[in-house]
């Protein structure tokens, strides 16, 4: 998603007026650090989740797949990286792997609202069964979980397939004349000339379509990880007050939840933050993010989108109690199962609590 819309007219238009290729070396270590800690960070949740035999979990495979994207797009930043150099003539590779890592960071969008898509739905299904309504048929619930993840990987490919189509058909990384444009993904340089001609050609329209379909996931995306929680809040308090009693813990894991409200949506704007605000102004009046302001958004997009793989794993996964242990949880069912009858006769009270509580391991 780099600025595919200079024609060959503009090349000698878009010199910059001041050198900074101190600016480009310094992203470029940023993007390779920040893109090798979230490929220790994502490797880290798929190594745990093969080595545990939890890939086939259905509250696993969501952050599984999830994890796998971060981890495939961490190494296209990686690679932008070390393709960068003042020689570097691979324009078209360039371009072709700032496709790649658009598929990617769209995907983990996708895979993102899936994760907790699959967290609300596993909390209304047990307030469905703590109330007593049926539950859901199980091959449609299959059907679901497994429709979901493939879409969220068949969307990208669908919505970025016309970028990689029409840019190599019209050529447009022929004027990829200078290093920075195998660097992070849609910014180009980090300067602006008002001389630079902005027809509507063939390029141009692609780059603009890039931009509007980035910002249009993300926006999809944030929303609806906002509302999911919010709702997984509501249905939480549902089921305590269907208990008809509210004690200490439960009001603890209310408190819980209102973090976690705000904690994921907030790690995901953080993430993508500076290239949304990089993204709108390209596309709505790029004048004002030209020189320094350019260059400082730059920078923070290296540390913030390259680090998204540390950070999903991070809030996702090693945070969350129930993740690490899962490969023991079985046995506190089979404790449950084996009590006193004494204890057994409280097992209905013992479930609809547990149930009320567990949103708290997951989220």
């Amino acid at each position: 998603m780099d600025i595919f819309g200079q024609n060959k007219s503009q090349a000698n238009t878009t010199i910059p007026t001041e050198n900074w290729t101190s600016i480009y070396s310094i992203v470029r270590w940023i993007q390779i650090t920040m893109a090798v800690l979230s490929i220790l960070g994502a490797g880290s949740i798929i190594f745990y989740a093969i080595f545990k035999g939890l890939v086939r979990k259905p509250e696993v495979l969501p952050l599984f797949l999830l994890s796998l994207t971060d981890l495939l797009l961490a190494l296209s930043w990686m690679c932008g990286g070390l393709l960068f150099t003042q020689s570097c003539n691979a324009y078209d590779i360039c371009y072709n792997l700032h496709i790649v890592e658009q598929t990617l960071y769209m995907a983990s969008f996708f895979y993102t609202l899936h994760y907790v898509w699959v967290l609300y739905t596993g909390l209304m299904g047990k307030y469905r069964r703590l109330n007593g309504f049926p539950g859901e048929n199980p091959a449609n619930t299959r059907s679901c979980r497994c429709l979901g993840p493939v879409l969220s990987f068949l969307l990208p490919l669908m919505l970025t397939a016309p970028v990689f189509v029409a840019g190599n058909v019209f050529r447009c990384y022929t004027n990829f004349t200078q290093p920075y444009r195998c660097l992070l993904m849609h910014t180009g340089a980090v300067y602006l000339t008002s001389s630079v001609n902005t027809e509507m050609t063939a390029c141009r329209v692609i780059q603009d379509y890039c931009m509007t379909i980035f910002l249009t996931t993300f926006l999809i995306t944030f929303i609806g990880i906002t509302t999911l929680m919010c709702k997984a809040r509501s249905l939480y308090k549902r089921i305590i007050t269907s208990q008809g009693f509210f004690a200490d813990n439960h009001w603890e894991t209310l408190r819980l939840l209102e973090r976690r409200m705000l904690l994921y949506p907030s790690a995901f704007f953080f993430c993508w933050g500076p290239a949304i605000f990089l993204a709108t102004m390209m596309l709505v009046k790029p004048d004002i993010i030209e020189g320094r302001m350019g260059v400082v958004l730059y920078i923070l997009q290296a540390f913030t989108s390259a680090s998204q793989g540390l950070l999903n794993c991070l809030v996702y996964g090693w945070t969350q109690q129930h993740f690490r242990s899962l490969s023991s949880g079985s046995s506190t069912v089979r404790d449950a199962n084996t009590q006193t009858p004494l204890l057994r006769s409280q097992k209905p009270n013992y479930a609809a609590l547990r149930s009320a509580a567990s949103l708290t391991n997951f989220v």
